[in-house]
């Protein structure tokens, strides 16, 4: 039987990749090659361990790289092959983007907290076709310290100027349902990354868990965004 549920929330911030868009083909190979320059191990293995974090935080611990131009070329060495890989636009995500940005009263209240950079993130939704948030985005870049600290995500709600207890924050990875809870809002896991029950399997905990956003909608009552969560699929 359908369980839904309603919440009410000033703002939502989603997460990029494994949320919004999969970049899993690119993002295998660009392990892959990553793990044969560096003798890391099993690629998939090195993949999984690292989804959610930064590339600057994961590179520089696992490659072991000190030298700050070279920590930013390696990552933009990844990111590109990421790009190659070619990333797409998940289940849901036009629909659920649309019905924010189809009024004024909901069309600010939304942006994205990715762990990508400033070079990679414009580029990845654009070729996924996501439209960028109006009040703009939350990169790697905008942070000392990205997910699992709550940091990106209080970045993304003073975006939104909204405190971070009234906001939804949508993702599909630890990491970043950690720095969701971390930083006082309503967690959304989404289980298009690692799947619901790696998530469940991780113990870092959620409010809701879909299986994607083909299950989510919104739309604006009373100053406020509604969000219907069907959770038939958990």
């Amino acid at each position: 039987m359908s369980d839904i549920k309603k919440l009410y929330v000033d703002a939502i911030l989603f997460d990029m990749d494994g949320t919004l868009i999969d970049s899993t083909p690119g993002v295998l190979k660009a392990w892959e090659r990553f793990c044969e320059d560096y003798n890391l191990g099993n690629y998939v293995e090195v993949s999984h361990a690292t989804h959610g974090r930064r590339l600057y935080d994961t590179l520089k611990e696992l490659c072991h790289i000190s030298d700050e131009e070279t920590l930013q070329n390696e990552i933009d060495r990844f990111e590109d092959l990421v790009i190659q890989g070619g990333p797409i636009q998940l289940p849901g995500v036009h629909n659920l983007l649309t019905q924010l940005l189809s009024e004024p009263r909901s069309a600010s209240k939304w942006t994205i907290v990715t762990s990508a950079t400033n070079k990679y993130a414009p580029r990845a939704l654009e070729r996924c076709g996501v439209p960028l948030p109006l009040c703009d985005y939350i990169t790697s870049n905008d942070v000392s310290k990205g997910k699992p600290n709550p940091d990106p995500y209080l970045a993304g709600a003073q975006k939104c100027g909204i405190d971070a207890t009234r906001c939804l924050v949508v993702e599909d990875a630890p990491s970043g349902l950690a720095a969701g809870r971390a930083c006082g809002s309503k967690v959304l896991a989404v289980g298009t990354g690692i799947g619901c029950e790696a998530i469940v399997d991780s113990k870092v905990g959620f409010d809701y868990c879909v299986r994607d956003l083909t299950r989510v909608s919104v739309k604006a009552v009373e100053g406020q965004l509604e969000v219907t969560i069907d959770e038939a699929m958990i």
